[in-house]
């Protein structure tokens, strides 16, 4: 255990000065009582608004409840990822080696741009970068959604040189001894550590996300009571909810908060007759903060354009709604675009082309309404022209623009189907998170009644919607949508987003039952679904209000049996961060390497050499772009059953000078035909049976390499340079 010791700084501490005790001068009061009901009184604000004390106080409630929701969300995440890593203890470099594959990459370039000698500097430099992918210029802010650490990189700087300014202290340092005879190291925690205040302010932004998530529940379901009921399902849920307490600098911890916020206006936009422009806008900046932040955004987006056709087509969607939606999204998009500074993926992705597809699906309306009667054949025609159609302008607009960085997506879905196998597929699906769902998960679902509850809603769903189909096929009529008979339109419009809702969720099952990662979707939208069993509109046959609150009561009494249970086995786990091989590694490279030495090896460990010692690495595990996903190939052929003669020039090839070889991934199996040699068996079927060359490499690297560094983990060999 590390004992920690407080580092003299050599300095006074300061008295805090009680500046809250006794009274500051202030404004005197209005003569007979005026200024009580001024401009900016309580009372005025609540008359612009149009709201009586009575509602006033119901909405301050409802924030209340939702601010601490937040902190209790942020408290909790907070205090798992200091139990599990105890990361106020660790030294900078071992914050850093925390944060390992995809996380190290993405805070590298949060690390340039507050290292950098100004913010413009360091912008310039992520902008103009030559480490990542050697000896190629990229501009890494248009590659890899890197707003995130832009935005987190100037608050940093602002913060720590405003209180600077002031003589505030930011952090407080301790000399941390590690025992077994390792050197004590440095510690730092406060704001002002930078790995610190980026971590604290993921888990703040996620606190908001869980504040949200009782708006949402409480909008939804019309019932504060669905509010607790969203946070309580997602907190006894959490371990299948999110992921941020063990991965914070990944794209999602950024992104879904702001998809959140998205469905929230979303619902509001579908419940309301004639919703403003405003709200369109501010739905836009939700996509576009959505979509900068991710590159897998876009297809959650199409999923909810397909929600939202279904919805229309079934005639719960007025199409003028449906089309300024679309408007929305094409906008948001193209400002995406331009921001992304022209990234060829987000055009040629299923997203755009089915927007396009849609509006021109929407716009043929009247002329397809005249030649069928609404009913099972229209539907099956609209449905199949959008499909169809998406799919055609998704090919020409990649086949025009030469884009085939997202090829490897259409190849994990036909692998999910078919027996097609390539290397970059089996690089996803031999990975656990990129393989079909577990059983387990469902299971974890029905323990803590979730999935049954979330059942009966969408299946009371689905009933109204069976009986609005009937009859649409039997008078031959779609229900009334923004008619003169607000009442009728009203239930139409609730009905429109209870329809989405449930379409939502049908899509999410899909992505997840496909590719286990994205049940990160599915469970929280679950558990706003569940919030509808406190819906007075859904479940009045219960009985009355005090009726239904009981039963509601008695549902959660029941999830909490299990949710409990997994909230304690949450809080018990507590570790410590450690991995001396790699700490070796690293300092071995910085002391005994030029800074311009070029190093490959295993993508995870490539981004911890590129965050820690600054070296230029070849490949990074950023994996959706096409020319990376060829490197790494090359890279990897070290794995293979190569000859190293060939090993050796494609590493030549690319201008590497120190391989990091690791036996572990020469001789890692998760499940059969899933090592790197049989990986590679499947792309070199010439060379299967022979010894993989890794074996080789390891017991002994010449004559092709030499080996200039070995612990028990890692081994770096030089590429000769009479090879090059």
């Amino acid at each position: 255990m590390a004992v920690k010791n407080r580092k003299q700084s050599g300095k006074a501490e300061r008295d805090k000065s009680p500046l809250a005790a006794g009274k500051s001068p202030g404004r005197r009061g209005g003569r007979d009582g005026k200024g009580v009901n001024g401009p900016h009184s309580l009372g005025h604000i609540r008359h612009r608004l149009g709201l009586s004390s009575s509602i006033a106080a119901k909405h301050g409630l409802t924030v209340l409840l939702a601010a601490l929701t937040g902190y209790l969300h942020w408290s909790h995440l907070s205090q798992l990822f200091e139990n599990d890593r105890h990361f106020s203890h660790l030294s900078t470099l071992e914050k850093e080696m925390a944060f390992r594959t995809e996380m190290g990459l993405y805070y590298s370039y949060y690390k340039t741009i507050i290292e950098a000698p100004s913010f413009l500097d360091g912008l310039s430099s992520i902008m103009n970068d030559r480490l990542t992918e050697h000896p190629l210029v990229i501009n890494t802010l248009k590659r890899f959604n890197l707003y995130p650490e832009v935005v987190l990189a100037s608050w940093y700087r602002t913060f720590t040189t405003l209180l600077g300014y002031f003589g505030i202290p930011t952090k407080t340092c301790w000399s941390i001894n590690r025992g077994e005879g390792l050197t004590p190291v440095d510690s730092c925690e406060g704001l002002g550590d930078p790995a610190f205040f980026y971590v604290a302010c993921v888990f703040l932004l996620n606190g908001v996300m869980m504040s949200l998530f009782f708006i949402y529940g409480t909008f939804l379901s019309g019932s504060r009571l669905g509010g607790v009921m969203t946070t309580m399902c997602f907190f006894f849920n959490h371990g299948e909810s999110t992921r941020v307490m063990w991965t914070p600098p990944l794209r999602e911890s950024f992104a879904y908060p702001f998809l959140v916020l998205q469905m929230l206006l979303l619902t509001y936009i579908l419940r309301t007759r004639t919703p403003g422009r405003s709200s369109f806008m501010v739905l836009g900046v939700c996509n576009l903060c959505f979509m900068l932040q991710w590159q897998f955004a876009q297809f959650v987006l199409l999923t909810q354009v397909a929600s939202l056709f279904g919805s229309y087509v079934l005639g719960h969607l007025a199409a003028v709604k449906m089309q300024k939606i679309l408007v929305t999204h094409m906008v948001a998009l193209a400002v995406c675009f331009l921001l992304m500074f022209g990234n060829a993926m987000l055009l040629t992705s299923f997203y755009a082309s089915s927007l396009v597809s849609l509006w021109v699906v929407i716009w043929l309306r009247d002329g397809i309404a005249q030649s069928f009667k609404p009913g099972l054949v229209i539907w099956a025609l609209q449905g199949l022209a959008w499909v169809g159609s998406t799919i055609v302008l998704k090919y020409l607009l990649s086949t025009v623009l030469g884009a085939t960085d997202d090829a490897h997506i259409s190849a994990l879905i036909k692998s999910k189907f078919t027996s097609y196998r390539d290397f970059h597929t089996l690089m996803y699906t031999c990975a656990a998170e990129f393989d079909f769902m577990e059983m387990e998960t469902p299971v974890r679902y029905l323990k803590t009644l979730l999935l049954p509850v979330c059942l009966l809603v969408v299946a009371i769903i689905a009933w109204r919607t069976l009986q609005d189909v009937i009859r649409v096929m039997k008078d031959g009529a779609l229900p009334p949508v923004d008619e003169s008979d607000a009442a009728a339109g009203a239930e139409v419009a609730s009905q429109a987003e209870l329809v989405y809702h449930s379409l939502q969720l049908v899509a999410f099952a899909i992505l997840a039952v496909l590719i286990m990662r994205l049940k990160l979707f599915l469970t929280p939208h679950l558990c706003i679904m569940a919030s509808l069993v406190c819906s007075k509109q859904l479940f009045g046959w219960v009985g009355d209000r005090a009726r239904q609150r009981v039963a509601v009561f008695a549902v959660m009494a029941l999830m909490a049996v299990q949710g409990f249970s997994n909230l304690q086995s949450q809080w018990g786990i507590i570790g410590e961060f450690s991995n001396l091989p790699q700490e070796e590694l690293l300092d071995w490279i910085q002391d005994n390497t030029r800074p311009d030495s070029v190093f490959a090896g295993a993508m995870p460990t490539m981004a911890s050499v590129k965050l820690s010692t600054g070296r230029p690495v070849v490949n990074h595990p950023h994996y959706e772009d096409a020319g990376l996903r060829e490197r790494t190939k090359l890279v990897y052929s070290m794995y293979s059953r190569m000859s190293g003669e060939a090993v050796q020039k494609n590493l030549m090839k690319l201008g590497v000078d120190f391989f990091v070889l690791e036996d572990s991934w020469c001789t890692r199996r998760t499940r059969p035909g899933c090592s790197m040699p049989e990986i590679w068996d499947v792309e070199d079927p010439l060379n299967v049976g022979r010894v993989p060359l890794c074996v080789h490499m390891s017991r002994n690297p010449r004559p092709h390499f030499t080996n200039v560094f070995a612990n028990n983990v890692y081994k770096v060999l030089k590429v000769p340079k009479d090879g090059r």
